[in-house]
């Protein structure tokens, strides 16, 4: 179980992250890697919000070339790094390795086609992955077997992604809040809603207000997710994230027989597409514990929370087309959360130039979870004037305004 950290609660950080879900967790793992002092602040408990409610995929099969799919590269190698093994020589000063405890597992993906057409699809989506370094490897129709014995027969093919992989989302924010704690720099205040941003006579940001006190810091990070927002708007500045609510079935506990994540090609559409009506494309995987679970729905409806029945209808019966051995199976319960959908479908990472002293850190649709440590190691390095490990225009917090302005 995680505690707060025994330093107790300065009243000055280096910095103060808003959110305690798998990208504030990152956020402060890698700003305590790097020196330095992090206050971690949310209203409710450690991954209570859209990370508790997912299904920890890590994914690049579903990015097509461009700044997302940069993002999904290096964070899979940073996840396998963090759970598997120490850095090596060049990389010790920005690495450092947390213990497997989060049920990291690197299945890969399988995306099936069910026509020719769709195949082709692929083909021509496959090729443009790999020439941005993604392992995509074609698989025939007869092939397929070979991967999942339970899968429905008479696919035309699919593509096998080994760089896919998966971990327990709400395991792996506790696991990198614990590995800032051990470092002696972290500050944790659960339970503590932000009511206001504080600045000083510029505007430029001086910490945070809560029920229980303030926080001083020159920098704060909002990491809030889905409510990315609100806390904006605390600070004086607009950033359009909206909740895309989704749903996830879970079945009882099984013998393993789903061995990677398999969804069919129609996904990658549902992914980027800007409707805001109701989508479901079936994502089916086993975990370690048993049971199966299928997701994806997409839907824009605010916060609304109500059960959808046609959603699980959906899923239901798309998972058992692709795994008709599944139809003799219970779905024991289901689950919604809400991905912080911004409109152009990347996030928003990096400093606020409207509000000096404010990051974001949010906006991560459904890739939250798989680009949470990119996405620590960029704000760090902005926190520390460091150079990115990659290119961050594309992900500039003010690019909405400026879009506006010209439109």
């Amino acid at each position: 179980m995680l505690t707060r950290h025994p330093s107790g609660r300065p009243e000055h950080s280096d910095v103060i992250v808003v959110g305690a879900g798998v990208v504030g967790a990152a956020c402060a793992y890698y700003a305590s890697l790097s020196g330095l002092r992090v206050t971690v602040i949310d209203r409710g408990p450690v991954a209570g919000g859209t990370t508790g409610a997912g299904e920890g995929n890590l994914l690049v099969s579903d990015k097509g070339p461009g700044p997302e799919l940069e993002l999904a590269l290096l964070s899979a190698r940073l996840w396998r790094e963090l759970a598997t093994g120490p850095p090596t020589r060049n990389e010790a000063r920005t690495v450092s390795r947390i213990e497997s405890r989060f049920e990291y597992e690197r299945k890969g993906g399988l995306v099936v086609a069910s026509t020719e057409a769709e195949m082709t699809a692929l083909r021509k989506f496959a090729a443009g992955q790999k020439q941005a370094g993604v392992e995509a490897i074609e698989v025939p129709a007869d092939g397929l077997a070979a991967l999942e014995p339970h899968l429905a027969p008479g696919l035309a093919g699919g593509f096998h992604y080994p760089q896919d992989a998966q971990v327990q989302p709400a395991l792996a924010a506790a696991h990198l809040l614990r590995a800032a704690a051990d470092m002696g720099r972290l500050t944790l205040r659960l339970g503590e809603e932000v009511t206001a941003v504080l600045t000083g006579p510029g505007g430029e940001v001086r910490g945070v207000r809560t029920p229980r006190g303030d926080a001083k810091a020159p920098r704060v990070v909002n990491a809030t997710g889905t409510w990315g927002s609100q806390l904006a708007r605390l600070a004086g500045v607009e950033l359009p994230v909206l909740p895309r609510r989704g749903f996830v079935l879970v079945t009882e506990p099984l013998p393993r027989m789903v061995r990677h994540k398999v969804y069919s090609a129609d996904y990658v559409a549902d992914v980027t597409s800007g409707s805001a009506g109701l989508q479901t494309s079936a994502v089916v995987e086993g975990t370690p514990a048993g049971p199966v679970l299928i997701g994806a729905s997409r839907e824009r409806v605010g916060f609304d929370r109500t059960l959808s029945t046609e959603a699980l209808r959906r899923l239901a019966a798309q998972a058992t087309r692709l795994f008709p051995a599944l139809a003799e199976v219970r779905a024991i319960r289901t689950y919604a959360g809400f991905r912080p959908y911004l409109p152009d479908h990347l996030p928003a990472i990096g400093p606020d130039p409207r509000a000096p002293g404010l990051l974001h850190a949010c906006g991560h649709e459904g890739a939250g979870i798989g680009l949470a440590p990119v996405t620590g190691m960029l704000i760090a390095a902005m926190l520390t004037g460091r150079e990115p490990p990659l290119p961050a225009a594309p992900f500039a917090p003010e690019r909405f305004a400026e879009r506006a302005a010209t439109e």
